[in-house]
């Protein structure tokens, strides 16, 4: 199968992205795969696909795939990728479009900078919508909100904030997001069996009320240079713990995302950041793998 697709960044979160709104490719799990692939295929984190209106009042589908051919609930910065390549490619001239994802419905602004802002909804708190089971766990309150110690062996004691931003999030805080072994970490919270569907681990480092660095490990990507909901659930977790203030930059390995939240359960998380076009290209997909 002979396809086109654009390689796009947001803050060095990188996607492969798929035009679908013609007619569908019906790729398969392993063909995703190979997509994502830096050695065999294009290389990327995840793979994402613009899909027409599934419903009146919705402009789009997006549709997210992770490197390991799964997919995903949310992805922030492909989001802000989502949002310029279908104005980029002529496939809509506003400048505010609402689009389907897996589990509801976002908002996705350009601002006249060139970055974007999307309306990531909001955060979700219930373990079962997480998912997320707690039974067995040692819990504690900070500020009213509960956090949890994760075992991980022989690296001891993870303790997290859980939370959804569409898709599942550990949240720790670290001291030195640059010495903790985060890789060694990250697969063992993603694994947990207190998460059904796996999850992503944020380490988290405060630097003041209004910045944090971040480092994320993605459940099925791996580490990534950014992620636009872990960005999302960082802030959440810090401002439900009385850490931080209701705007944040996020300092990531691949740039600063801002996050805004006004501390209510109810109201949406807003993410502003960069979304670049790399370069556009066809690759021959083979028709098994």
């Amino acid at each position: 199968m002979h396809i086109r697709f654009t390689k796009m960044q947001g803050a060095g979160n990188d996607f492969v992205v798929l035009d679908e709104t013609q007619g569908r490719l019906g790729l398969t799990t392993a063909q995703y795969r190979f997509l994502a692939d830096r050695h065999f295929g294009v290389g990327a984190d995840q793979i994402l696909t613009v899909r027409p209106s599934p419903a009146p009042g919705l402009d789009f589908e997006y549709v997210i795939h992770n490197a390991d051919g799964g997919e995903v609930e949310h992805c922030g910065n492909g989001a802000r990728c989502f949002v310029r390549y279908v104005r980029d490619k002529g496939l809509t001239d506003k400048s505010t479009v609402r689009v389907k994802v897996q589990q509801g419905e976002i908002e996705l602004r350009m601002n006249p900078d060139g970055r974007v802002t999307v309306d990531m909804g909001a955060p979700v708190f219930e373990w079962e919508r997480v998912p997320f089971n707690p039974i067995g766990l040692i819990s504690d309150q900070v500020n009213g909100w509960p956090v949890f110690d994760l075992a991980l062996g022989d690296l001891g004691i993870a303790r997290v904030g859980v939370v959804s931003m569409g898709n599942p999030h550990a949240v720790q805080r670290v001291d030195n997001v640059d010495t903790f072994p985060v890789l060694a970490q990250g697969p063992l919270i993603e694994n947990h069996q207190a998460f059904p569907n796996r999850v992503n681990a944020g380490f988290m480092q405060i630097v003041s009320r209004s910045q944090i660095k971040l480092r994320v490990f993605e459940r099925g990507a791996g580490e990534t240079l950014a992620c636009g909901t872990g960005a999302c659930a960082a802030v959440v977790a810090g401002i439900r713990q009385g850490w931080l203030d209701s705007r944040v930059d996020v300092q990531t390995h691949g740039g600063v995302l801002t996050i805004e939240w006004a501390g209510q359960a109810d109201s949406p998380v807003l993410m502003t950041g960069p979304a670049t076009s790399v370069f556009e290209g066809s690759i021959d997909v083979p028709d098994t793998l």
